[in-house]
Protein backbone atom coordinates (compact mmCIF):
# COMPACT_ATOMS: atom_id res chain seq x y z
CA UNK A 1 0.00 0.00 0.00
CA UNK A 2 1.33 3.21 -1.02
CA UNK A 3 1.02 6.58 1.26
CA UNK A 4 -1.42 7.24 -1.45
CA UNK A 5 -3.31 4.52 -1.11
CA UNK A 6 -3.18 4.83 2.92
CA UNK A 7 -4.62 8.57 2.35
CA UNK A 8 -7.44 7.49 0.31
CA UNK A 9 -8.29 4.99 3.00
CA UNK A 10 -8.00 7.42 5.90
CA UNK A 11 -10.29 10.47 3.69
CA UNK A 12 -13.30 7.89 2.97
CA UNK A 13 -13.36 6.02 6.33
CA UNK A 14 -12.18 8.74 8.69
CA UNK A 15 -12.65 12.36 7.21
CA UNK A 16 -11.87 14.18 9.97
CA UNK A 17 -8.16 12.83 10.49
CA UNK A 18 -6.16 15.37 9.38
CA UNK A 19 -3.12 13.85 11.08
CA UNK A 20 -2.75 16.44 14.28
CA UNK A 21 -4.73 13.90 16.69
CA UNK A 22 -3.33 10.50 16.75
CA UNK A 23 -5.51 7.72 15.18
CA UNK A 24 -7.45 5.28 17.29
CA UNK A 25 -5.93 2.77 15.27
CA UNK A 26 -1.98 3.14 13.95
CA UNK A 27 -2.25 1.00 10.55
CA UNK A 28 0.66 0.54 7.93
CA UNK A 29 2.81 -1.90 6.31
CA UNK A 30 6.40 -3.66 6.87
CA UNK A 31 8.30 -6.01 4.52
CA UNK A 32 9.92 -9.21 6.29
CA UNK A 33 11.48 -11.67 5.59
CA UNK A 34 8.51 -13.93 5.26
CA UNK A 35 6.28 -11.82 3.21
CA UNK A 36 4.40 -8.38 3.54
CA UNK A 37 2.84 -7.47 6.81
CA UNK A 38 -0.23 -5.00 7.54
CA UNK A 39 -0.16 -4.21 11.10
CA UNK A 40 -2.14 -2.20 13.57
CA UNK A 41 -2.21 -0.97 17.08
CA UNK A 42 -4.80 0.31 19.34
CA UNK A 43 -4.55 2.25 23.06
CA UNK A 44 -4.50 -1.98 23.93
CA UNK A 45 -1.90 -3.13 21.92
CA UNK A 46 -1.39 -4.83 18.33
CA UNK A 47 -4.32 -5.89 17.08
CA UNK A 48 -2.92 -6.78 13.34
CA UNK A 49 0.02 -8.32 12.15
CA UNK A 50 -1.61 -9.90 9.22
CA UNK A 51 -0.32 -11.86 5.91
CA UNK A 52 -3.93 -10.58 4.48
CA UNK A 53 -4.43 -7.93 2.01
CA UNK A 54 -3.95 -4.49 3.67
CA UNK A 55 -7.22 -3.52 2.17
CA UNK A 56 -9.15 -6.63 4.09
CA UNK A 57 -7.42 -5.79 7.10
CA UNK A 58 -8.50 -2.39 7.28
CA UNK A 59 -11.80 -3.48 6.69
CA UNK A 60 -11.86 -5.91 9.25
CA UNK A 61 -10.59 -3.09 11.72
CA UNK A 62 -13.19 -0.52 10.90
CA UNK A 63 -16.06 -3.13 11.09
CA UNK A 64 -14.37 -4.67 14.74
CA UNK A 65 -12.47 -1.69 16.17
CA UNK A 66 -13.24 1.96 14.78
CA UNK A 67 -13.06 4.32 11.90
CA UNK A 68 -10.48 6.29 13.40
CA UNK A 69 -7.94 4.93 11.61
CA UNK A 70 -4.36 6.40 10.23
CA UNK A 71 -0.74 6.19 9.80
CA UNK A 72 1.17 7.00 13.19
CA UNK A 73 4.54 5.73 13.09
CA UNK A 74 5.54 6.31 16.16
CA UNK A 75 3.04 3.95 17.86
CA UNK A 76 4.01 1.32 14.37
CA UNK A 77 7.95 1.63 15.07
CA UNK A 78 7.68 -0.20 18.30
CA UNK A 79 6.45 -3.32 16.29
CA UNK A 80 8.60 -2.93 13.35
CA UNK A 81 11.92 -2.95 15.75
CA UNK A 82 10.84 -6.06 17.35
CA UNK A 83 9.95 -7.98 14.16
CA UNK A 84 13.45 -6.55 13.05
CA UNK A 85 15.11 -7.90 16.28
CA UNK A 86 13.34 -11.42 15.59
CA UNK A 87 14.34 -11.69 11.99
CA UNK A 88 18.17 -10.55 12.82
CA UNK A 89 18.01 -13.41 15.83
CA UNK A 90 18.75 -10.76 18.67
CA UNK A 91 15.07 -11.16 19.77
CA UNK A 92 13.37 -14.30 20.91
CA UNK A 93 10.45 -12.93 22.39
CA UNK A 94 7.86 -10.09 21.77
CA UNK A 95 7.19 -8.05 24.62
CA UNK A 96 4.42 -6.09 23.02
CA UNK A 97 0.72 -6.27 24.56
CA UNK A 98 -1.73 -8.16 21.92
CA UNK A 99 -5.08 -6.89 21.57
CA UNK A 100 -7.14 -10.00 20.34
CA UNK A 101 -10.52 -8.09 19.03
CA UNK A 102 -10.12 -9.50 15.94
CA UNK A 103 -9.96 -13.42 17.37
CA UNK A 104 -13.15 -15.00 18.32
CA UNK A 105 -13.35 -16.28 21.57
CA UNK A 106 -12.33 -19.81 21.06
CA UNK A 107 -9.75 -18.66 18.72
CA UNK A 108 -8.56 -15.95 21.78
CA UNK A 109 -8.12 -19.56 23.99
CA UNK A 110 -6.48 -21.47 21.66
CA UNK A 111 -3.95 -18.02 20.50
CA UNK A 112 -3.36 -17.47 23.99
CA UNK A 113 -2.08 -21.24 24.45
CA UNK A 114 0.54 -20.73 21.65
CA UNK A 115 2.30 -17.65 23.13
CA UNK A 116 3.22 -19.92 25.71
CA UNK A 117 5.33 -22.11 23.19
CA UNK A 118 8.60 -21.07 23.81
CA UNK A 119 10.93 -19.63 20.65
CA UNK A 120 12.24 -23.02 18.95
CA UNK A 121 9.87 -25.31 20.37
CA UNK A 122 6.86 -26.67 18.60
CA UNK A 123 3.63 -27.92 20.31
CA UNK A 124 0.92 -30.23 18.09
CA UNK A 125 -3.06 -29.50 17.60
CA UNK A 126 -4.32 -32.40 19.70
CA UNK A 127 -1.51 -31.02 22.68
CA UNK A 128 -3.51 -27.75 22.25
CA UNK A 129 -6.48 -29.73 22.31
CA UNK A 130 -5.96 -31.49 25.53
CA UNK A 131 -4.93 -28.05 27.47
CA UNK A 132 -7.98 -25.88 26.33
CA UNK A 133 -10.16 -29.10 27.47
CA UNK A 134 -11.73 -29.97 23.63
CA UNK A 135 -9.78 -32.53 22.52
CA UNK A 136 -12.16 -33.63 19.75
CA UNK A 137 -11.81 -29.70 18.32
CA UNK A 138 -8.79 -30.20 16.12
CA UNK A 139 -10.02 -28.81 13.08
CA UNK A 140 -11.71 -25.47 14.77
CA UNK A 141 -7.95 -25.26 16.20
CA UNK A 142 -6.31 -25.34 12.99
CA UNK A 143 -9.12 -22.80 11.57
CA UNK A 144 -8.09 -20.52 15.15
CA UNK A 145 -4.34 -20.55 14.41
CA UNK A 146 -4.79 -20.21 10.27
CA UNK A 147 -7.25 -16.72 11.18
CA UNK A 148 -4.42 -15.30 13.98
CA UNK A 149 -4.51 -12.10 12.90
CA UNK A 150 -1.09 -11.03 15.02
CA UNK A 151 0.92 -13.63 13.18
CA UNK A 152 4.65 -14.19 14.13
CA UNK A 153 4.17 -12.26 16.95
CA UNK A 154 1.62 -14.79 18.45
CA UNK A 155 3.42 -17.54 16.84
CA UNK A 156 0.94 -19.93 15.64
CA UNK A 157 3.93 -21.15 13.49
CA UNK A 158 4.62 -23.08 16.40
CA UNK A 159 2.07 -25.20 16.54
CA UNK A 160 1.77 -28.15 13.70
CA UNK A 161 -0.85 -30.69 12.94
CA UNK A 162 1.52 -33.82 14.03
CA UNK A 163 5.12 -34.22 13.80
CA UNK A 164 6.19 -34.31 10.48
CA UNK A 165 2.80 -32.85 9.17
CA UNK A 166 3.37 -29.22 9.98
CA UNK A 167 -0.38 -27.72 8.91
CA UNK A 168 -1.35 -24.68 7.47
CA UNK A 169 -0.42 -21.05 7.75
CA UNK A 170 -1.66 -17.30 7.24
CA UNK A 171 1.33 -16.64 5.41
CA UNK A 172 1.29 -20.01 3.75
CA UNK A 173 3.66 -23.27 3.95
CA UNK A 174 7.03 -21.84 2.86
CA UNK A 175 6.62 -18.84 5.53
CA UNK A 176 5.75 -21.64 8.38
CA UNK A 177 8.76 -23.35 7.33
CA UNK A 178 11.34 -20.49 7.24
CA UNK A 179 10.01 -19.52 11.01
CA UNK A 180 10.52 -22.80 11.90
CA UNK A 181 13.84 -23.04 10.31
CA UNK A 182 14.66 -19.33 11.65
CA UNK A 183 14.13 -20.75 15.35
CA UNK A 184 15.60 -24.10 14.66
CA UNK A 185 12.66 -25.91 15.39
CA UNK A 186 12.79 -29.66 14.60
CA UNK A 187 9.16 -31.06 13.42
Amino acid sequence: MTTGDLEALVRVTAPGYVGETPPDVAFGMTDTPVGRLALGVTARGVVACSYENEHVVFARITKEIGTFIGPDPRRLDPIRRELDGYFSGRLRAFTLPVDLRLATPFARTVLQMTMSVPYGSVTTFPEIAERIGRPQALRAIGNALTANPICVIIPCHRAIEAPGRPGGYAGGLAAKERLLRHEGATH
